[in-house]
């Protein structure tokens, strides 16, 4: 059995709803524990026991989310050298760019030398108000397609040894 670990962090609903997407879809394959985890609640012990990664996370003040910050930051050193080569994808959702968020977690992916399998998504909400930044966000069926076409594949290349 393979365990995919997806780890996110979600204030206003849309990058909770990316990551339950693609792990609804990561379910289907056979052979897989799929763990949904917030990003608070992640540690080493849970990132050494996966055989692959989806990261989640917002992208606020053209960064990733602190909260996603804060987990790199605790789990980073003590598992240098130890997941080396392991799939990952990542996922963010922004209000408006997101490039910068995507490009931060990409380069602490590269650090882990994990191998990226797939495109970085970035779903836009068009949030640029305070209340619409502060406000529930509700991800629409393509985007959420999107993300389970992640998770899948993930999955199944886990499933089948290619990753």
């Amino acid at each position: 059995m393979k365990n995919l670990l997806i780890v996110y962090h979600s204030y206003t609903g849309g990058t909770r709803q990316m990551a339950e997407a693609a792990a609804a879809a990561a379910r289907c394959e056979e052979n897989m524990h799929i763990a949904l985890m917030r990003a608070e609640d992640c540690g080493p012990a849970h990132m050494l026991e996966a055989d692959g990664y989806i990261f989640a996370t917002p992208e606020n003040l053209a960064a990733i989310a602190g909260v996603m910050k804060a987990f790199f930051d605790r789990c980073y050193y003590p598992l240098l050298g130890q997941i080396e080569g392991r799939a990952y994808a990542a996922m963010i959702c922004a209000g408006s760019d997101g490039d910068n968020a995507r490009k931060q977690l990409e380069r602490i992916a590269t650090g882990w030398r994990l191998k990226k399998v797939v495109d970085t998504p970035i779903v836009c909400t068009y949030a640029q108000t305070e209340e619409a930044i502060l406000a529930p966000k509700t991800i629409s069926e393509t985007d959420k397609a999107q993300c389970a076409e992640i998770g899948a594949t993930l999955a199944a290349g886990l499933a089948m040894g290619i990753f």
